[in-house]
């Protein structure tokens, strides 16, 4: 529960397309918190910068830098490593997964997402 006047905290959502940003968003309506957008991995590290997200959703083939170089980025920082992040890929190979988890990730997601799944992995990590 939030006591101070400042807004709770967004989940900040990462995706080149923007398609899918927009899907993603209207699924996390459902939960009533605020959602922030990024389009790439620079973008992700400015946000988490600026202000820490309660969670993130996080594409893992984005251009300028991938969501495992991301993720490694901020678990590696004292500041942010106990933000939750969720890999939302294509990619569904158990490699991937393996990959996702040895960059720190907390869960992993293959696309397309089921709106059910998803919301249960946000409220079990993050709402």
């Amino acid at each position: 529960m939030n006591t101070s006047n400042q807004a709770p905290a967004p989940i900040l959502v990462a995706d080149d397309n923007p398609q899918i940003l927009e899907l993603l968003e209207a699924y996390l309506e459902e939960l009533d918190v605020p959602v922030e957008r990024a389009r790439d991995g620079h973008e992700v590290l400015a946000a988490v910068e600026r202000r820490p997200p309660r969670m993130i959703l996080l594409d893992v083939m984005m251009p300028r830098m991938s969501g495992f170089e991301v993720c490694r980025t901020l678990k590696a920082d004292p500041r942010f490593r106990d933000i939750p992040i969720i890999m939302v890929t294509a990619l569904n190979e158990s490699g991937d997964v393996e990959r996702a988890r040895e960059s720190g990730a907390d869960d992993f997601i293959s696309k397309p997402v089921n709106k059910m799944d998803l919301l249960a992995r946000v409220r079990r990590l993050a709402v």
